[in-house]
């Protein structure tokens, strides 16, 4: 049995296999003013949540593939038809019609400018990317909606062209495996495992 769960859909069911919860040993908690004092225990304990993406499966699958869906409305009564969105949208959000996805990678190649930025100095917990995080919102020609990523590679500025590119190795199948790098980067800067998309 593997050390860590994993889980399959079987018969339209999921399937939870091997150990999802570990439990660690506890420690005294002690007070360092009262003659280090008994206070208490930890009582640690590692849980796995299953975390199901359903229609939005797609948009995750297609990152390593070096590929970014989007979503567009094309129900001829809507008032938004024919709007695009990105971040991925299953349902237009006016007529509730499933939305047709749509490849926008060549898109985001050629259009994508940064249209607000953060520096984080700090993180929180089970934070996984590089400090300072350069939080990027980028927007797309022809798309209604704006995107909040990360810059892996340059300084942040308003309006500046970037373009994506995609952890095509030891994906994690989250919005981390998308990053966006100033246009112009060489390949051979790209982040390990990153590649320019296809």
């Amino acid at each position: 049995m593997s050390i860590f769960g994993q889980v399959t859909v079987q018969n339209n069911k999921y399937k939870p296999t091997g150990n999802f919860h570990h439990i660690s040993p506890n420690t005294p908690i002690r007070n360092a003013d009262d003659n280090w004092r008994l206070m208490g225990v930890t009582k640690p304990r590692a849980m796995t949540y299953i975390h199901a993406y359903g229609g939005e499966a797609i948009f995750f699958a297609s990152l390593p593939q070096g590929k970014l869906l989007a979503s567009r409305c094309e129900h001829s009564d809507c008032a938004s038809k024919n709007t695009m969105y990105m971040p991925f949208r299953i349902h237009c959000p006016d007529c509730l019609t499933k939305n047709k996805i749509v490849d926008i990678t060549s898109i985001a190649k050629t259009t994508a400018t940064i249209h607000t930025f953060m520096v984080c100095e700090r993180s929180g917990a089970f934070n996984v990317l590089k400090k300072p995080i350069k939080f990027i919102n980028i927007e797309f020609s022809g798309v209604a909606t704006i995107l909040m990523s990360y810059l892996s590679i340059g300084e942040p500025e308003f309006g500046l062209r970037v373009v994506p590119i995609f952890k095509s190795v030891n994906p994690t199948y989250t919005i981390l495996d998308l990053s966006w790098v100033v246009k112009g980067t060489p390949a051979q800067e790209l982040p390990e495992g990153f590649t320019y998309a296809k």
